[in-house]
């Protein structure tokens, strides 16, 4: 797992206290989805928080609820008892306008168990209707409450005054360390850029040691929890049998390691809610999820598309794909289950057949066999994903390009509707990630769309783009007596 650079702080409460509220307002924007109704939250969510100057990683948690552990409440409990484990500090949150219940005194009577220090919150403690509530939580035996209104922003600064002195020595620690790291990360770009412009190379501003951003996709109960806590070697996300347990987007900065070279990789998972037919989607809090999904999908750089071995390719599945595809991500194919498929062999050719069907717009797609039961198929998920970023940050040389383009032209001149030639003078390429080119010509509103697909199939193949998204902008040149 990647090292903390922040001391954690964790948010701990029954539902509907408004634990993720105060999460966001830490944060400083609207990482956590927020409803009326309790146990919204179900998974940890981390952000780097701040707090008049005072930096830490926050974690907000799902409402503490005393269910029967095997159940979908006593799995989220086992979540946010785990989320304790190795903490700085904990924020024990209560409603000042309900008062204590006898939930809250189950939960201090855990927390004054652990060795974790824990400052007492009451929160919605604005007005006078509080006031009670805030008197009532003297009775814990955990210190004085701070009156908060994690909605309004209101008790900011004594919240500060009690959490202050239990983590901000380790704050300032860890942040000269991650100050003298990110010195050393800073000469080795610049001895790299140094050395690439010695040899007349244009360095990206992208740095390929920098995280792979990797969102896993796909509908509900593909097992998109499970593939990311098979590779996390921890059970850090809520599983179960029950279908749309996930509903906050997920990212877990993760180190893995290279089996063939060693090399520890730097990623970033985005685990996603699933995503079901927009008819089906009609509860507000999963309208929110999947909103927060797609939001998850503009983020990434490269996704992943999580199949159900045992129910196939659906036609949901390729609305996803186009999705990620029109957004200009790096996009792959993972078959899941595949320690329970059948027939797989044609499982496999069927659905590399419909891709290619349904995604005629980028055929080739990578398509893998994984189990996130077993662990088959997924270092080489994350070797293919490796790849795919590096394919998608590309930029040619200019020489290169050009040869490429007469080539082209050469191999297959653009056509001449009504007998007057179109004429493509000359390519360039504008961007990356996705890769972007503009070509200019005369008379560009007259080239079919066939040939513009010629072209980018010819990028892709001939200068080793792949199966990403690339983009191309067709430009008249300017007219001088216009």
């Amino acid at each position: 797992m990647k090292m903390r650079k922040l001391p954690q702080v964790v948010i701990i409460g029954r539902p509907n206290v408004g634990k993720s509220t105060l999460f966001n307002r830490l944060v400083g924007k609207r990482l956590a989805l927020v409803d009326d109704q309790p146990g919204v939250t179900r998974d940890r969510r981390m952000g780097e928080a701040g707090l008049l100057g005072l930096e830490f990683e926050a974690v907000d948690t799902a409402g503490w609820e005393d269910e029967d552990a095997q159940s979908l409440p006593g799995r989220m409990l086992a979540q946010t008892q785990v989320s304790l484990t190795g903490a700085d500090a904990a924020l024990f949150v209560y409603d000042a306008r309900t008062g204590l219940t006898p939930l809250d005194e189950e939960i201090a009577r855990w927390l004054r168990e652990q060795e974790v220090p824990v400052v007492l919150i009451a929160n919605k403690a604005e007005g006078n209707a509080g006031e009670s509530g805030i008197i009532e939580g003297w009775s814990l035996g955990m210190g004085e409450p701070v009156p908060v209104s994690a909605e309004h922003g209101e008790g900011i600064a004594d919240l500060y005054t009690a959490l202050s002195p239990l983590i901000a020595e380790k704050a300032e620690r860890m942040q000269i360390e991650a100050e003298a790291e990110a010195a050393i990360e800073a000469d080795r770009m610049r001895a790299a850029a140094e050395a690439a412009a010695a040899e007349g190379i244009e360095l990206e501003a992208h740095d390929p040691g920098a995280p792979l951003a990797l969102a896993i996709v796909g509908r509900p109960n593909a097992g998109k929890s499970t593939l990311v806590n098979k590779l996390l070697g921890e059970d850090r996300l809520l599983t179960g049998p029950e279908a749309g347990i996930t509903r906050d987007s997920i990212a877990i900065d993760w180190d893995w390691t290279e089996p063939k070279s060693g090399e520890q990789r730097k990623i970033r998972l985005i685990d996603t809610a699933g995503m079901r037919k927009r008819s089906k989607v009609v509860d507000k809090l999963e309208k929110l999820s999947v909103a927060d999904g797609l939001r998850a999908v503009d983020y990434a750089e490269v996704v992943v598309l999580l199949l159900d071995a045992t129910r196939g390719l659906e036609v949901q599945d390729l609305k996803i794909a186009n999705k990620v595809i029109e957004e200009g991500r790096a996009l792959m194919i993972a078959i899941n289950k595949w320690d329970v498929a059948e027939d797989t062999s044609a499982l496999f050719n069927g659905v590399r057949a419909a891709l290619d069907d349904g995604l005629s717009q980028l055929k080739g797609v990578p398509l893998l066999a994984v189990s996130a039961v077993t662990g088959k198929g997924l270092d080489q998920m994350l070797s293919a994903a490796f790849d795919l970023r590096e394919a998608w940050s590309r930029r040619v040389s200019t020489s290169g390009l050009n040869r490429w383009f007469e080539h082209a032209l050469n191999m297959n001149p653009p056509p001449a509707p009504g007998g007057r030639r179109i004429k493509l003078r000359y390519i360039t390429q504008v961007g990356t990630r996705p890769p972007r080119f503009v070509i200019f010509g005369t008379r560009l509103d007259d080239l079919p769309a066939s040939y513009e697909r010629y072209l980018v199939n010819s990028i892709r193949k001939e200068l080793d783009f792949g199966a990403v998204p690339v983009r191309i902008t067709l430009k008249s040149a300017k007219n001088p007596f216009d």
